[in-house]
């Protein structure tokens, strides 16, 4: 048998940590974070005059409590795994996992040339039905990468869900390549425009 046991500091942190967020308020709580103004390059190479540094939200246990039960809203009776790509997408995935009780895998971006040199860390089978999770969408490239090594590991896709779309063409680009695509928030949402 198999007790839920919930150790923390206090009751109050407790409460903190499963209260839901509203909308406004994981809004306001990651801007508070996570969005630093200045001159970037992202990974996708492209110039930006705000950074959503996502290590800044992901690490915060009230955002990432929120994440996870907003990202198990899109787990369904299909999916039976969750995914995260290395490295941001895995606190993510390990929140979702906990949240909603499926198992989840770690995407590498490359092999180890050592252990078991694997691209999928965890256990993947054949025919697993995935949710993919990813943290900031600029073009979508990471996470169709970690589509690719998923689906050579024998799985399908059913949705991507990331927490905050750029709106600089990742969802064309996934859409595009056949997947589903979902986002929690996007950069309108955060009161940062459009593209930059």
């Amino acid at each position: 048998m198999f007790v839920d046991v919930l150790i923390l500091d206090n009751l109050d942190t407790a409460r903190m940590i499963r209260r839901i967020m509203t909308d406004n308020e994981l809004i306001h709580r990651i801007r508070e974070l996570a969005v630093l103004f200045g001159d970037f390059t992202l990974r996708s190479g492209r110039k930006s005059k705000y950074y959503i540094d996502k290590y800044r939200f992901s690490t915060d246990p009230q955002v990432l409590a929120e994440l996870g039960r907003r990202f198990s809203l899109h787990v369904t009776d299909e999916v039976n795994k969750i995914a995260g790509a290395e490295l941001g997408g895995v606190p993510l995935a390990a929140i979702t996992s906990v949240t909603c009780n499926k198992p989840y895998v770690i995407v590498r971006n490359q092999k180890k040339d050592y252990g078991t040199s694997k691209l999928v860390e965890g256990i993947i089978e054949k025919g697993d039905r995935i949710l993919l999770l990813e943290d900031i969408l600029t073009t979508g490239g990471q996470v169709l990468e970690a589509a690719k090594s998923l689906q050579e590991a024998g799985a399908e896709i059913v949705k991507i869900v990331a927490v905050i779309d750029r709106l600089e063409g990742a969802r064309a680009n996934i859409e595009s390549a056949g997947f589903e695509l979902a986002s929690l928030l996007t950069t309108a949402d955060l009161n940062l425009g459009g593209p930059h």
